[in-house]
């Protein structure tokens, strides 16, 4: 309580203590109701005597049908030093005032009476019961509550809003329409969606006739909902009623299809339009700009901004914005300059573009540039901006430059928010700085900032992603402990990590408790679900979830069908490929990238190259480049079936080895007169635009190195890791296990160990392949007992043997005819249930 609150409630206490008779203030109230009411102000403001409550209020009882003298008295006590009228007092004036249609008045003391009725943390219910009393003493009209419910909305306070809006009618009080539309528009902003619903149907049972406002907020409720065919259908009933709509309405129809990415949708809006004769203006014109730039149909975008008559500074940035999303930064500027020729200045938003456009296109540097230029056209980054560059240093793993800017955005007066921390934790996180991100986790805790869903979904996501399972699961149950389960975020991160543990139980459990939880899966965590159990070869449970979507009006995307796809050829059921197809193909969705790849992976895998080469085409007839993974599942598959010249080739093609003759290996890509017509179609597809999007990668330089050791040229394969390392490849496991291998079955086994020894060094760790490969040499080179230590080591250094492991030794000592040996090796293979192959 402040010094001032204090002497005004010991003054108070003196007031009512020593303050005249009730007789003696009935008469001083007379007197003054009798000055105020000749409006002898002067008069009133000469006399002396000391205000208390009891005497606010008797005055205005005698005033209630005198508004101005009401309010000239009330403002003379509010503007005393030591006193200021208790709040039963506020609710008679507000009562006179609002009869005598006072408005503004009204307004103005109700804000105050609803602020202290706050701040002496007063229930909505109190509010109610005491106005409800002074309109059952006065006997005055009800339009009081009508602003009361408005004023709430309007402050947000939607608790109360709705407390007065629900208790209304019980006194056969009705609210206006701009009230409730004022209800509706709060509820809409808060994102309570089906409550404003609820609000809508009740005013209509009331019999309120909506007006185009309330139109345009129920369109916008519906879009924001991701209900756009409701929001459709609302617009046709409301049509037929005979309700002209505004122009509003519409866009707030088109940006709900936009938002859809649904192109359809918003020419059928716009059709609408036109039948209804209402022109198209340049807000129209700049959502048409935006829909198309939301699928990437840049080309079209520009055509409408040639073609608008009228160009504002919306249109332009939406456009610019357009192009920074799809990495055309060329082309924003292109714009941009000609946005400045046309007399309009850069704005926050378009710089916020720019910056956020070359942060994804990984130039920082100009990023940069546009923060450091923005004082120069007199604007001040937003905590927008400093976040945007934070992410991108996070995305290049330029961490220190990060905190150094987060050190510029508080002294610029931006504090950090969790927004700020999540986004520094993401950087950490990307570069497997797990110690650091628990450090600025703790921090952050120990400054007051509250974490959010996307901050532990970070988290976890790290944990999940660097095999930290127990303290993934750890993290999970705090979360929940917090009562963060109605993220779908969250639950869709842990469902992942689930799948991701192959704990598929727990992750159908998890799933079905999403309802539960009050969250309802959406298309992502069917798809997260589906594939998940398409990876554990549970293909008919993948079906059935996509099914079990459909019911919920979820379409199925290309992402779900590219999943099911590759999980029906890794159980080679090729036959539910081929209905998935033509499904895909009567749903019209265009098969992609991933999906040509999955198939083309298949059908090697099965041993059909046409079928494959076939689908390379197709995808190259569809005007989609491979990328590295299809270019390396052919390479590879030729490898498998032998067609090592066609193999090579192709090789050829990705790494131009033809630039570097000194290399000895270059004698393998040879001409070949075996070679297949579709191989060497496919490396003629590989010129010019094709080879772009191939940018050679550990797997391709892997492949190489693994196509030499097929052959035996060890020495080749080792020139191409020592000549690629210098162009940016660098050797991983798959690499030495690759080069062990080859040299083991080549019988240089100690060079083998060797290798091992290396990876060690580079803190590599060999897994089982590597020393099933050392045992195969070992075992080859005839030293079965070497092969046998090394065996029994495997469980010390944290590794399992498996069926190939035992086939290997077990065949070892069947070749130097230890047949004893080879039957205990079998007896221990069967007690740790690995089935012999």
């Amino acid at each position: 309580m402040t010094a001032r609150s204090k002497i005004a409630n010991a003054i108070r206490r003196y007031t009512t203590t020593h303050s005249p008779s009730t007789n003696g203030t009935q008469k001083l109230a007379d007197q003054i109701s009798r000055l105020l009411i000749l409006q002898r102000y002067t008069a009133v403001n000469n006399l002396k005597f000391d205000f208390s409550d009891n005497l606010i209020n008797t005055v205005l009882i005698k005033l209630k049908l005198h508004p101005n003298a009401s309010l000239h008295f009330f403002k003379l006590a509010t503007q005393r030093q030591y006193f200021k009228p208790h709040v039963q007092s506020y609710y008679k004036i507000v009562h006179i005032l609002s009869k005598a249609r006072m408005f503004d008045e009204t307004r103005f003391y109700l804000s105050e009476l609803l602020e202290l009725s706050r701040n002496n943390k007063k229930p909505v219910s109190f509010v109610w019961d005491e106005l409800v009393a002074v309109y059952r003493e006065f006997k005055f009209s009800p339009t009081v509550f009508d602003m009361v419910l408005k004023i709430y909305a309007k402050k947000g306070l939607i608790k109360n809003a709705l407390y007065v809006f629900d208790n209304m009618p019980k006194w056969g009080l009705v609210p206006k329409l701009g009230s409730c539309n004022s209800l509706l528009n709060s509820l809409v902003k808060k994102g309570e969606f089906f409550t404003a619903f609820t609000v809508y149907d009740e005013m209509i049972k009331m019999g309120f006739n909506p007006d185009i406002y309330t139109c345009t907020i129920m369109v916008n409720a519906y879009c924001k909902d991701g209900k756009v065919d409701k929001a459709e259908i609302f617009v046709d009933e409301i049509e037929k009623m005979g309700l002209e709509l505004s122009i509003a309405t519409y866009h707030s129809l088109i940006n709900g299809y936009v938002e859809m990415k649904d192109l359809k949708g918003v020419e059928r809006v716009l059709r609408r339009m036109d039948e209804k004769g209402i022109s198209r203006n340049v807000v129209t014109f700049t959502l048409l700009i935006k829909s198309y730039c939301r699928l990437c149909k840049m080309e079209e975008a520009e055509k409408v901004f040639r073609e608008m008559k009228e160009v504002d500074k919306q249109a332009y940035g939406v456009l610019i914005d357009g192009f920074c999303q799809m990495g055309k930064m060329d082309d924003a500027l292109r714009i941009r300059d000609q946005m400045l020729r046309s007399g309009f200045k850069m704005n926050l938003f378009i710089c916020n573009s720019l910056v956020n456009g070359y942060c994804n296109a990984g130039k920082i540097s100009n990023a940069e540039q546009i923060v450091r230029s923005m004082i120069s056209w007199n604007l001040k980054p937003d905590s927008y901006s400093y976040h945007t560059l934070l992410d991108g240093y996070g995305r290049e793993g330029l961490m220190q430059n990060a905190f150094n800017l987060c050190d510029e955005m508080i002294q610029n007066g931006i504090d950090p928010t969790v927004v700020t921390y999540n986004t520094l934790l993401k950087g950490l996180c990307r570069e497997g700085a797990i110690a650091d991100a628990l450090h600025l986790w703790n921090l952050m805790l120990k400054r007051g900032v509250v974490p959010n869903a996307v901050g532990y979904g970070t988290l976890l996501n790290a944990f999940l992603n660097m095999g930290e399972f127990e303290k993934a699961l750890v993290l999970w149950k705090h979360i929940l402990a917090r009562g963060h389960t109605k993220s779908r975020i969250l639950l869709s991160t842990v469902l992942k990590g689930f799948c991701k543990m192959g704990k598929m139980v727990e992750a159908e459990l998890l799933f079905n408790k999403m309802e539960e939880l009050g969250c309802s899966p959406d298309g992502v965590t069917y798809r997260t679900l589906s594939d998940g159990y398409c990876k554990a070869g549970e293909i008919e449970k993948a079906l059935k979830t996509k099914d079990t979507m459909e019911l919920q009006n979820i379409p199925a995307s290309i992402e779900n069908f590219n999943s099911l796809i590759s999980g029906l050829i890794k159980a080679g059921n090729f036959s539910k490929v081929k209905d998935l197809l033509s499904e895909m193909n009567d749903r019209e969705l265009t098969p992609n990238v991933v999906t040509y790849g999955a198939l083309i992976t298949g059908w090697f895998k099965e041993g059909l190259p046409e079928k494959a080469f076939k689908a390379y085409f197709e995808m190259r007839e569809m005007g989609l480049n491979p990328n590295v993974i299809i270019v390396s599942s052919i390479i590879s598959g030729l490898y498998k079936l032998g067609r090592t010249d066609d193999a090579n080739m192709l090789l050829q093609k990705i790494l131009d080895v033809k630039l570097y003759p000194d290399l000895r290996h270059i004698y393998i890509f040879s001409n070949s007169k075996t070679r297949l017509p579709d191989v060497q179609k496919i490396a003629d597809s590989l010129d010019g635009s094709a080879t772009k999007s191939v940018v050679p990668n550990n797997v391709l330089y892997n492949i190489a190195v693994a196509g030499l050791c097929k052959l035996g040229k060890i020495d080749d394969a080792r020139d191409v890791i020592n000549y690629y390392s210098q162009k940016g490849f660098t050797p991983d496991e798959f690499t030495y296990c690759t080069l062990v291998h080859g040299i083991s079955l080549v019988g240089k086994v100690n060079e083998a160990f060797n290798l091992r020894d290396e990876m060690l060094i580079k803190d590599l760790v060999p897994n089982i392949a590597v020393y099933n490969a050392l045992i195969n040499g070992l075992c080859k080179s005839g030293n079965t007992e070497r092969a046998l230590r090394l065996f029994n080591k495997l469980h010390s250094k944290g590794l399992s043997p498996n069926v190939i492991t035992y086939n290997t030794l077990i065949d070892g000592y069947y070749k130097i005819g230890k047949t004893s040996e080879a039957v205990q090796l079998l007896k221990r293979m069967t007690e740790e249930e690995i089935l012999p192959s």
